[in-house]
Formats: C-alpha cells, sequence, structure tokens
C-alpha cells in the first residue's frame, strides 16, 4: 500500500511538473544602456528639453522683470497705465505657461518627440524578447529593473544578455 501510494505521488509530482511554467528575467536598463541609438535619442531628448526649458525661464525672467518693474512705478501711475502694465504682466505670464504647456505638457512636443525616438527602439527590443519567448517556451518574462517586487533573480533566468546579442549588440 505504501508502494503505490509513493508510485502515485511520483507520478503526480511528474505531472505537476510537466505543466510548470517556464520564466525569465530582463534588466531593461541595462539592455537599453547597451543600445546606442536608445542612448543617442535620450541625449538628443535631454538637449531639447534643456532649450525649451531656457526658453521658458526667458519667458518667465520677462514676466518678474515687468512685475518689478510695475512694484517700483506703481505709485507715478495713472489707472490706465497701471492696468496695462498689469494685462502686459498677466499677459506674459500666460504666454510662459503655454510655452511650457505646448512643450512638456502631457500631449506636448517633448512627449510627441520622446514617442517619434524611443518607440522604434523600444518595439524591436520587444520583438526580440518576445521571439525568445517563443522559442524558449517562456510563458512569463519580468523586468528586474521595473518590478521592485523582485528581491533576487538568479543570473540564469536573466536574458539580458541574450536578447542584446539577437539585436545584434555585444554585451
Amino acid at each position: 500500500m505504501k508502494r503505490l501510494l509513493l508510485i502515485t505521488s511520483l507520478v503526480f509530482a511528474a505531472a505537476l511538473s510537466l505543466h510548470a511554467q517556464k520564466f525569465a528575467l530582463v534588466d531593461m536598463d541595462y539592455i537599453f544602456k547597451n543600445i546606442p541609438a536608445y542612448e543617442r535619442a535620450n541625449e538628443q531628448l535631454n538637449q531639447i528639453s534643456k532649450k525649451w526649458q531656457a526658453e521658458v525661464e526667458a519667458i518667465q525672467i520677462e514676466a518678474q522683470t515687468l512685475y518689478k518693474n510695475y512694484q517700483n512705478e506703481v505709485v507715478f501711475l495713472s489707472q490706465e497705465q497701471k492696468k496695462a502694465k498689469q494685462d502686459a504682466i498677466v499677459a506674459k505670464e500666460k504666454e510662459a505657461a503655454d510655452l511650457k504647456k505646448k512643450y512638456f505638457g502631457p500631449e506636448g512636443e517633448l512627449f510627441k518627440k520622446r514617442t517619434a525616438l524611443m518607440s522604434p527602439i523600444q518595439e524591436e527590443v520587444y520583438n526580440a524578447v518576445k521571439d525568445i519567448a517563443e522559442l524558449r517556451g517562456y510563458q512569463l518574462i519580468l523586468d528586474r529593473a521595473s518590478d521592485t517586487g523582485i528581491i533576487f533573480g538568479s543570473p540564469k533566468v536573466d536574458i539580458s544578455n541574450e536578447v542584446l546579442s539577437k539585436l545584434g549588440y555585444s554585451n
């Protein structure tokens, strides 16, 4: 009886192991840092962002200067002049806010530029990961760079270098 129970347990354990899911880890930060085109795109985005930020700050400084000048002159101005200066200050502040939204808003120029530069690279990496998953039979691939829930991942299941090789980059 014990022997039958032992054999049944072994057969059941073997059946479960056949249906066990295979998984792997990738480190997307590591992969992207080893793709020169991604690094160039990031640098280009940083330069554009700095240029646009400087434009916005220049207009904000103009608005601050108008306001300081207004404060210094307010006692000498007529009501009409006060109103005109206040309107000019508000218009300059609105111009800065509008420009900031145009460049850095949710649908702004920086978002569009980032999408145009990064999406093709990200798509290429995704396809490489997908091809490796299909080839090796992985049902799940986790990104260790973005998932803070992973405390430890064995290097044996990390396929980051394989992804880079598939993309044609040496690691």
